[in-house]
């Protein structure tokens, strides 16, 4: 498999997708012309609108994006896509749509078969094993909460280390130790804003400037950089 697996689209006061575009263009290298973009996570604006602000930044590293609301057979868009960029937005709405679409295993297959996967925010929680380590609200019901299942730890994206000031409720730490004592035996990566993960060739990396905090249920919680391992969590 080859994803690459992006905590945030932007970071402050910078253009949409600007910060992770390079790694975009050094993961899919030059032999990739066009990129098959699911959309289905955005709900304020439209998917023809998503497409284009996706379309803006990929121009500038030399992808066209081809997106799948597009397609009248969205199955075989998958089975024919060079490359599958899941974007950020609502989780739930995402899933919903990707199980209407019945894309589930389509895209489960294609990336497993080798087909490099890139997904950024809610995007990247679809590529575990479940989506109930999302910071979204549940505004849709999906059938399930089973994502494509590509690895086997949880993302939580755009981790924070503290709350908000004056407010009194749950830290991003304790909402994982919720989800820790139901689900004992696996790992949660909390991903900081302007970092990424990368998998290919049986290795994993973080791709940033940030350490990622890891979670396991009788562990205490570890600090690792770009510079460590994490080859424990494939």
């Amino acid at each position: 498999m080859k994803l690459l697996l992006i905590s945030n689209s932007t970071n402050p006061g910078e253009p949409y997708l600007d910060y992770p575009k390079l790694n975009i263009k050094e993961f899919l290298g030059t032999n990739i012309k066009k990129a098959l973009f699911i959309p289905y996570a955005a709900v304020t604006f439209s998917f023809d609108d998503y497409a284009s602000k996706v379309q803006e930044r990929f121009t500038e590293i030399g992808y066209e994006v081809d997106s799948i609301h597009k397609h009248s057979n969205p199955v075989k868009a998958v089975e024919n896509a060079e490359t599958i960029v899941v974007g950020g937005g609502n989780t739930f709405s995402l899933l919903k749509l990707v199980q209407k679409n019945k894309l589930f295993e389509a895209v489960r297959e294609k990336v497993l078969s080798g087909t490099p996967y890139v997904g950024w925010s809610a995007g990247s929680n679809l590529a575990c094993p479940t989506i109930r380590t999302t910071n979204d609200m549940p505004i849709t019901e999906p059938e399930s909460f089973n994502a494509f299942n590509l690895v086997k730890f949880q993302i939580n994206p755009h981790y924070l280390d503290a709350n908000p000031a004056h407010h009194a409720g749950e830290t991003r730490e304790q909402r994982i130790e919720e989800f820790l004592v139901i689900n004992p035996d696996i790992y949660v990566v909390g991903l900081r804003e302007g970092t990424m993960l990368q998998i290919e060739n049986q290795k994993i990396k973080l791709i940033g400037s940030r350490n990622a905090r890891i979670f396991k249920k009788g562990l205490a919680p570890i600090e690792l950089s770009a510079s460590d391992d994490f080859s424990f969590l494939l």
